[in-house]
Parts: structure tokens; sequence; C-alpha cells
């Protein structure tokens, strides 16, 4: 086991640490999603969708939808991994074949197999295609409202591995039989499970102890199979992990990694450069999904509100925290109306920065923002 880190490590450090390697230098998009590996993603366009906001941040000159534009090139797929999303091949090799799912009755196997059959003739089939050709009766879905049987019945045979999304036409999902149908189980099950924690790991890392037990106990959306196995993963992966006990908590990170101490950092030598370095971060990004970590970090506890009743919410419909140079102050909220961008903002010291680095700062990501909501040309 790597012991405790010996340094006199401070929480500035470890939260310099987090925005240097989730808020790496923009590069390409390809390199980008290999670097990630998994990017969440979320229907809800506010401005833009959680997919892209996630990438703006990450990826040179990048524009809304471009991930969706140029998916059949980046050797991706869409599936669960601890949350919905974009992730790598290799990823989502280890998370299959799926086992342990609830079993299903004998009319459902049947309409399944007429579905899969379909789209084997087909070769690529769009779901108003399959609703078109099979007349089954609409069905309550998980939220108690109704949804087509034939979209639950895709949704179903993509999970269990036997379809695959080969692209998206207007944000729906498009589906042709899978690569990897079929594939034999992994020789070593605990090899494959501990490769998914060390994956999650890296993209949320560092992480409190707690936050780590919950990212591996979401596993169990990516491989039900080893539902059983997870807090024996998790103690495995406390051995392999590099820790420190910081400000009353201990910490996990991957073990090639070393903690920096002090206000030189990469990010921090950016945002020295570069005075507009004002970021707005998706609620499902990888700096602000850990909303326990979150708050040890910035004192604050961020809320996602799309959810909440609108007299109920604090912060906004689809808040994005607001990142200047290495804190989190405050949230802004942001809508298209007329062609034009509209943005409201909130603090959490109650007003705005009166440093005018941060102004500049402010419209230089507001214009970023119009440019990467702008129509593709």
């Amino acid at each position: 086991m790597l012991g405790v880190t010996r340094m006199p490590a401070s929480l500035d450090d470890l939260r310099r640490f987090a925005l240097d390697r989730s808020l790496f230098a923009p590069t390409t998009l390809k390199r980008a999603t290999q670097r990630l590996g998994f990017v969440q993603a979320d229907p809800i366009r506010a401005p833009a969708r959680a997919q892209d906001l996630i990438l703006l941040q990450r990826v040179k000159n990048y524009r809304a939808g471009d991930l969706e534009r140029r998916y059949e090139e980046l050797d991706l797929e869409e599936d669960f991994f601890v949350n919905y999303g974009f992730l790598a091949r290799p990823l989502q090799a280890l998370m299959h074949p799926r086992s342990g799912l609830p079993r299903i009755s004998k009319a459902r196997s049947r309409q399944a197999e007429q579905v899969l059959a379909f789209v084997r003739e087909r070769g690529v089939v769009h779901p108003r295609e399959v609703e078109r050709r099979f007349d089954f009766e609409r069905e309550t879905n998980y939220w108690g409202g109704s949804s087509n049987t034939t979209t639950r019945l895709l949704d179903s045979l993509h999970y269990r591995g036997l379809l695959r999304v080969v692209r998206r036409e207007a944000g729906v999902r498009v589906y042709a039989v899978a690569r990897s149908a079929g594939a034999p189980p992994l020789a070593d099950p605990h090899a494959a499970l501990d490769a998914l924690i060390e994956r999650a790991v890296h993209k949320y890392a560092p992480l409190p102890a707690a936050s780590l037990a919950s990212l591996v106990s979401r596993l169990r959306y990516g491989a039900p199979q080893w539902r059983g196995e997870l807090k024996a993963g998790l103690l495995r992966a406390k051995q392999r992990l590099r820790t420190a006990h910081i400000a009353g908590v201990d910490w996990f990170w991957p073990a090639e990694e070393r903690l920096l101490e002090g206000p030189r950092s990469p990010l921090a030598a950016r945002a020295e450069a570069d005075s507009a370095f004002v970021r707005f971060l998706a609620p499902f990004d990888p700096v602000v999904w850990d909303r326990r970590r979150f708050e040890l970090f910035w004192g604050w506890a961020y809320r996602f509100e799309a959810y909440t009743p609108p007299s109920k919410r604090k912060l906004g419909y689809y808040a994005l925290p607001l990142l200047w140079r290495d804190h989190v102050i405050g949230w802004a909220n942001l809508s298209v109306a007329e062609q034009r961008l509209a943005a409201t903002f909130g603090y959490v010291s109650g007003k705005a920065p009166r440093d005018p680095a941060f102004q500049r700062a402010l419209a230089a990501e507001l214009a970023r923002f119009e440019q990467f909501l702008s129509p593709k040309r």
C-alpha cells in the first residue's frame, strides 16, 4: 500500500491539483475524448447540452454539436458507465457482456427478438422506422409517463450490448447491431472491475473517501454483473491508490500522480498568462460532478435545479458554476433569445469581484460562448 502522503499539503494544493488534471490545456476533440475517457451526456439544452459544455472547456475552437457531428470518426460508443454518456471503446469493452439483469417476460422477450431481427435486416435504423414496423402499445416509463414500447425495447437491447448507437440525427439515437454482440465473458473479472475503478478514479480524482465509495457503487449501472464484488473492489482500490489526510478528510487519487505544493501549477500559470480565465462549467463537468468535493473545495453547496419547482430554485434552472482562476465564486444562467446570448449571474459573496481583470475575463468567456453557440459553417 502507498502510505499517506507526508508532505504538508493543504486543501488549496488539492483544489489546484483537481483543476490542473481535469481542465487540461485545450486540444483536439479526439485527444480530449481519449484523455477524458468518458463524457457524461444530458438531453437538456440550456444553452447547450452537457456533453458540449464539457468539451468546450477542453477542445480548441469547439462548437456546440461537434461531438454529434464527428461521433462516427472518434472511436466512441454511447453507453452507461457511472452515468450515461460517450466513452472510449476499450472502456466499454470492460463492462460487457452484461449479466445479472432482471428477467423479462416471454412476451417481452419475443418483442425484443422481433426488433433485433428487424435491425439486423435493415442494418441501421431510426426509432421511427421501428415504430412504423411494429404496432406495440405504449407503456408506462420509469418516471410514470407514457413511452413508446419500441423506444424502450431499443434502449434495453442497447443496454444489454446487442445494439449500438451509430450516430444521432437531431439528437435522436440511430441504431445498428453491436460489433461485440455475443462476446465471451472476460477471463479475469476481478482485473476488469479493478480497471473500471481505475478509469473512474482517473476521471474524477482527487476524491474524498466517501465520494470514492459512492463512485465505485455507481459501477453497478455499467457492470451489474459485479454488483456483489464492488465492496471488495473498493478495498483493493484503496490499497493501490495514493492517499493523503488533508483538512480532516482522507483523499485518494491515481498512484502514479504526485500532488504538487504551492501556488505554482499549470492552471495557475495559464490563469496568470490569460487574464480571461473565467470558465462557465457544466453541472456534470468533472470539476463539478462530485457535489461533496465541490463543497469541500469552495465552501458552498452547488445544486442542479432543473427538476426543482421554480418557486424553490435558489440558483436557477440550469446554473453553470462560474470558475475564476482557481475558485468557483458563483454561477451563470445563460439562454439564447432572438439569436442573442442572455446572461444573469449570482455570486456567493453577494456581488461580483471588483477586480477589473474579472470583468475582462467575464466578457471574454461570454464572447467565447457566443462563438461556441454560433452555427457551424
